[in-house]
């Protein structure tokens, strides 16, 4: 039997245009493709005549069990995430899963563009000095932790990038998000607001820290906050990187 192995696959926001090369040929050698449902439907068109296993949310260790299974069966498996594997992706937990099995299944991590920068591009450059990237999920993380967080990234004077900003039952998260930073910037502060970055329905809001919560926000949606120095022009949010001009 041959041996199996495991491509850890980023796919950035989707589509091909902005998926990298190696990720493509990963997918293109794999038997098998996992992953979360709707990231399996985002590369539906590639995976023609593959076996699929498409799962809901909250089963990230079920899919790396079953990338294992598959992999001890001699098939070469795509583990599949949106944005980079390695940034509240599939990367880590199947590394931990693997590495608890003893398993000496070949794993192989392909990187791809994360959710922030995808967000950023749509937006112009806000992430050209340095950035802290926090996810207001608190499925995984306490919330007193992601308080802590928001707090010293604004205190810091961080460009903020916030992941997961709001869900149907976490509505408040965003606003005690917001309260926190606005104790640390001026409400004029710069925001971004992006709605599925690179995908179809994206839209890019720019607008500021104290009017931010007048537009729509959901888990599609990726929100930069701009630190002490970023400002908007006609061409888009910019965050300085210090260069004499």
């Amino acid at each position: 039997m041959k041996e199996g192995k495991i491509f850890v696959v980023g796919i950035g926001p989707g589509g091909r245009a902005h998926m990298t090369g190696a990720a493509i040929e990963a997918i293109e050698r794999s038997e098998a493709v996992i992953g979360y449902k709707t990231y399996i439907d985002l590369i539906i068109d590639m995976i023609s005549g593959k076996e699929v296993l498409g799962y809901g949310m909250k089963r990230e260790t079920e899919r790396c069990r079953a990338a294992l299974e598959l992999a001890g069966e001699g098939k070469t498996v795509a583990l599949v995430s949106s944005g980079d594997c390695g940034v509240y992706g599939m990367a880590g937990i199947m590394l931990e899963i693997a590495a608890e099995s003893g398993t000496e299944t070949d794993i192989e991590i392909v990187p791809g563009v994360p959710a922030a920068n995808s967000a950023a591009a749509c937006l112009g450059a806000p992430l050209m000095h340095d950035y802290a990237t926090i996810s207001l999920s608190d499925l995984l993380t306490d919330w007193n932790v992601i308080e802590k967080r928001l707090e010293c990234a604004a205190q810091a004077d961080f460009v903020i990038c916030l992941y997961n900003p709001r869900s149907k039952g976490r509505r408040e998260h965003i606003e005690k998000a917001r309260n926190i930073i606005m104790r640390h910037r001026d409400e004029s502060t710069p925001v971004g607001i992006v709605h599925s970055a690179m995908r179809d329905g994206q839209s890019a809001t720019a607008t500021t820290l104290g009017e931010m919560l007048s537009h729509e926000i959901d888990m599609l949606t990726t929100v930069i906050i701009g630190n002490s120095k970023t400002y908007t022009s006609e061409l888009g949010i910019i965050t300085p990187r210090g260069y004499k001009l």
